[in-house]
């Protein structure tokens, strides 16, 4: 979708959801990697109030309105949740707005999808974490919302993507990316090819215990960066989880290992610089604590061994996933420059050698929390 197209699209959109009051103007926001958000302001009797305006990218979700169906699902259930805990469930999770057609969705005049929320107010997106605190605040938010969807039956929602975290799918994936080489540039990357080829017991282990039955299947996020959570500005408490279009079935361990892989690394996902990247083991103690603590004893005991397992695979699947879009021309994750995936790659491969280099240090940590 080019720039003019989308334009056009969120001016549509923009006036297509039932929101009352005079609109004022709406612009981009955020830096995510696949779906385009822009702030919506509003004014009504000289109050301002602002949404958040969100361009659904089908090249991704191929099914939007299945998604929303999740989306919804959840977030409905999860007020319930809120409510009896006495929470404000219009600030503790997403609060969508529907379109002035009553679909959760708008679609405009060029078929694309479009959905709206209440913006959460006097609250802040964990972009970095500089600051430990919050970072344990991220992992006890993830841990909670795995504990509020403990009791929600997992198999009534649609898989928004498919295989989205089956490691094994995705390294057979990566090795036909190889052999296509489409864009002729397998040649200048072979170390990076070779570091993923021999570790495909990697990509094999947690499918293997779910498949003999060790692991149990939960509702997970399945994106659980540290800027999916908000942190209250007032409490400095995790105050809501968002970005729930990969909510689904899936494993716990998995959602933490997502964590450690974006949240303890020492440097930016697309740092250049390698020597800058390792796993922070006092970060990696510190969310493994929050994130037990969140779940509130559902977890089992498999579950907490294997969360250096999930914080290793996880990171070896993203780096995987990384040098795949690479190989492939960069047609699924948004890219700066021409070498963004080939970094962004090679900062996750240098992290799961790091891991390696701790795993016993990492092993020792989680039998803390045992």
């Amino acid at each position: 979708m080019n720039q003019d197209t989308l334009h056009t699209g969120m001016q549509e959109a923009a006036r297509g959801f039932a929101v009352e009051g005079e609109f004022v103007e709406c612009k981009p926001w955020g830096n995510g990697h696949i779906n385009d958000t822009y702030i919506m302001t509003f004014r009504q009797d000289g109050v301002v109030s602002r949404y958040s305006l969100q361009h659904m990218n089908r090249a991704v979700f191929t099914d939007p309105v299945s998604l929303m169906d999740n989306v919804l699902h959840v977030t409905e259930y999860l007020k319930d949740q809120i409510r009896e805990q006495g929470g404000d469930p219009h600030r503790e999770t997403l609060d969508f707005v529907r379109a002035k057609t009553g679909e959760p969705y708008f679609v405009d005049s060029f078929g694309e999808y479009w959905r709206a929320y209440h913006f959460i107010e006097d609250a802040y997106a964990l972009e970095e974490t500089s600051d430990p605190q919050d970072f344990y605040e991220s992992a006890v938010a993830f841990g909670h919302f795995q504990k509020m969807l403990a009791e929600f039956p997992a198999d009534s929602l649609t898989e928004t993507i498919a295989g989205f975290h089956d490691t094994k799918a995705r390294y057979e994936i990566f090795q036909k990316a190889v052999e296509a080489d489409v864009c002729g540039r397998a040649a200048a990357v072979q170390e990076e090819i070779r570091f993923v080829q021999e570790r495909y017991d990697v990509a094999c282990v947690l499918g293997d215990l779910l498949a003999e039955g060790k692991l149990p299947l939960r509702v997970t996020h399945n994106d659980t960066k540290s800027n999916n959570v908000l942190i209250d500005e007032a409490t400095g408490k995790g105050l809501c989880v968002i970005d729930l279009d990969t909510v689904m079935p899936g494993l716990a361990v998995n959602d933490f290992g997502d964590s450690i892989r974006f949240g303890a690394s020492t440097g930016a996902e697309d740092e250049k610089d390698l020597t800058k990247i390792s796993c922070d083991m006092k970060l990696y103690d510190l969310y493994t604590k929050g994130f037990i603590e969140g779940c509130g004893g559902i977890l089992t005991d498999m579950e907490i061994k294997c969360l250096p397992i999930g914080a290793k695979v996880m990171t070896y699947e993203c780096g995987m996933r990384f040098l795949t879009d690479y190989l492939s021309g960069d047609t699924y994750f948004k890219i700066a420059y021409p070498e963004h995936n080939l970094d962004r790659a090679r900062t996750q491969l240098k992290l799961v050698a790091d891991m390696e280099a701790k795993w016993d240090q990492m092993e020792k940590i989680v039998e803390k929390y045992l």
